[in-house]
């Protein structure tokens, strides 16, 4: 029997939540959708609050998915205790609030989801995500597990590909925005990509300004990072996994607009 995850890339502002909410539910129900993780630590530039959480769930988010901006608005602390459906790095050290591994049961199935930061190129005090094995060993055995890998070097998530190969369902990666051509069923029968891309602004340079962007690296100093406007698309990748092997039978990496 064929489950359908569908992976959406870090959404960037209120104007690719509204965007989700006008075409996710439309898209689900014409691919057979059965789980959707969206990475969502970008809405309001840096972090997210408990209000734009909610906003994602009722947009068709299963799950939320985090990086390393997790703390950025303060108060999505306690959220994060307290709502299971939100996962931080699992990585973050362990005075952290909240968690980064979670199972849920879906009725026929359960779908294990774990939040992993790289280390490789972001400024953050994390521990090794390659210890993450430790997670899994402990994780019991639900049906599938899904990875959001959030890291900046496609080295790092490349090297996490070979790693977890045949030992979860799918690997994503999110952090840079940028989709990269190269999904699809490793090997062992993980389903892969190394960046999904984002929501957001088509026009923009991560989701903010273009014009913004190039004063930076011009030298000058842009200020405040502003949202870009204009239309918006939505990113990501659709993993179809088979419940009996627990593994990835096909990726399609999707876009709309």
């Amino acid at each position: 029997m064929e489950f359908r995850v569908l992976a959406i890339g870090d959404v960037t502002s209120e104007e690719g939540t509204a965007h989700l909410r006008r075409h996710l539910p439309g898209f689900k129900k014409m691919k057979g959708v059965d789980f959707t993780v969206i990475n969502g630590e970008n809405i309001s530039g840096t972090g997210l609050t408990p209000q734009q959480a909610d906003d994602l769930f009722a947009a068709g988010a299963d799950v939320i998915t985090l990086g390393n901006h997790t703390f950025g608005k303060v108060q999505v602390s306690n959220f994060l205790e307290e709502n299971p459906y939100i996962l931080r790095p699992a990585n973050f050290t362990g005075r952290a609030p909240g968690r980064g591994w979670a199972v849920y049961d879906c009725g026929r199935v359960q779908v294990g989801v774990l939040n992993l930061i790289g280390r490789c190129g972001l400024d953050f005090n994390a521990e090794n995500p390659f210890t993450a094995d430790r997670i899994l060993k402990n994780a019991g055995k639900p049906t599938f597990v899904l990875v959001d890998f959030h890291a900046q070097a496609t080295s790092e998530k490349l090297a996490m590909r070979y790693y977890l190969d045949g030992r979860v369902s799918a690997l994503w990666g999110t952090h840079t925005h940028v989709p990269t051509a190269d999904a699809g069923v490793c090997e062992k029968g993980t389903g892969y990509i190394t960046d999904l891309g984002m929501t957001g602004p088509a026009r923009s340079v991560l989701g903010i300004r273009p014009e913004q962007s190039v004063e930076f690296f011009l030298g000058g100093l842009p200020g405040r990072y502003q949202t870009a406007e204009g239309p918006c698309r939505l990113q990501g990748a659709l993993f179809t996994l088979d419940s009996g092997t627990g593994l990835c039978v096909g990726v399609e990496r999707i876009e709309v607009s």
